[in-house]
């Protein structure tokens, strides 16, 4: 039986960057990779903004960006705003093909696997492989250990009969009709007639239904005066957003088992976006020079829990947003969020924003009630126990 230095279990978008990773920083390393579809990366479009990520890191995951824009666009009731702030996406096809070039006979699609452990993988087929070390990066699963709300939402790209004249990404639209909760169209246009176009909703739980959802996106193009003539592709998601969490619980119950992705809980508290995690869990594991189980899941562990202390505050403020005011208000806190400065906002979509930000966006006016958002922010709203009971 052959042994492998580390077998990766799924093929998205942390696994995948972890292999091309290690495979230029240790390329006599032995990785396998294994992806139960058909390709690596699944049906998804992966977005970021230039500031999430250093030089270094946009240097080497150029290769996989398929579409670069100098900034986008974000609609309100109240207003519209431009944002000269570069945006990028990935596309589950263009990660595909590097994969499939730079890794070659190392990942290995079509293979579905039945059990994982952390130096073992059974296939279904039965098929025993092993490894030093096994990183399961399947997704994520339910855990009774962290509190979430949901970012659920439904992409179409459609080939237009004419030109769509948009020159940038419209990254929220929200003066769309709310239906329950925060709600609003996302756009990339990824050609002059091509429209990546997403009926998004901040929601308590994941039961978008998709038949809503295209009838929105309809609905929408419709108002745009958009000709939708061939649908492309479609794309589903329920991103998590962390409204609170026992960190110690969560990772005592993975066992010893080395994750990555969502898996890990390696995503922006706010905006679900896993990207920028991923690719500096990469470069964490990368830098190491131990690959063996325990080595691996100590990194993991020890850089999940980094950034869930450092994403704290964007915790308190799902809560707010989630928990406090109306649900088909919740559109004010983000319509407030953007009369703040360029660089602020750069800094928050990043994870990092400073001291002066954090009371930036706390003070004046609040968005929310105040009596319904200081239960959010201290934990004793009754439906946070509810999210933790479902």
């Amino acid at each position: 039986m052959k042994r492998h230095d580390l077998i990766l279990v799924g093929a998205g978008l942390a696994n995948g960057l972890i292999a091309l990773r290690l495979t230029k920083c240790h390329p006599t390393l032995d990785v396998r990779v294994i992806e139960a579809g058909p390709h690596a990366g699944g049906n998804h479009t992966w977005s970021f903004h230039q500031g999430d990520l250093s030089a270094d890191q946009h240097a080497w995951i150029a290769p996989l960006v398929a579409h670069r824009w100098p900034g986008y666009e974000v609609r309100f009731p109240g207003f519209t705003r431009r944002l000269d702030s570069g945006y990028l996406s990935i596309t589950s096809e263009r990660f595909a093909e590097v994969l499939r070039r730079e890794l070659g006979e190392r990942l290995v699609t079509n293979t579905p696997v039945s059990q994982v452990n952390p130096q073992g993988v059974t296939l279904a087929d039965g098929t025993e492989l092993t490894a030093a070390a096994v990183i399961d990066g399947r997704g994520p699963e339910r855990t009774p250990h962290l509190t979430v709300g949901f970012q659920s939402f439904v992409g179409q790209q459609w080939r237009l009969g004419a030109p769509h004249g948009l020159t940038r990404p419209v990254m929220m639209d929200a003066t769309v009709d709310q239906q329950g909760g925060y709600r609003f169209v996302y756009s990339l246009p990824l050609d002059e007639r091509t429209l990546l176009i997403e009926d998004t909703h901040y929601v308590d739980a994941a039961d978008l239904e998709p038949s809503r959802a295209r009838a929105n996106i309809a609905a929408y193009a419709k108002r745009q005066g958009w000709l939708l003539d061939t649908l492309e592709r479609e794309e589903h998601g329920h991103l998590p957003i962390t409204l609170d969490g026992d960190i110690d619980a969560f990772w005592q119950a993975a066992q010893n088992q080395p994750t990555s992705g969502l898996r890990a809980g390696l995503f922006h508290a706010t905006t679900g976006y896993s990207l920028p995690q991923a690719v500096a869990l990469a470069d964490a594991i990368a830098a190491q020079d131990r690959f063996d189980a325990a080595s691996l899941f100590e990194v993991i562990e020890g850089f999940a829990r980094r950034r869930w202390r450092q994403l704290g505050f964007f915790r308190m403020l799902n809560r707010m947003l989630f928990l406090a005011g109306q649900p088909d208000r919740r559109w004010q806190v983000m319509q407030r969020f953007y009369t703040l400065n360029d660089g602020l906002i750069e800094r928050f979509y990043a994870g990092q924003p400073t001291l002066f930000d954090k009371a930036r966006i706390l003070s004046g006016k609040p968005p929310v009630p105040v009596r319904e958002a200081i239960p959010a922010v201290l934990k004793q709203t009754p439906r946070l126990r509810a999210f933790k009971d479902e």
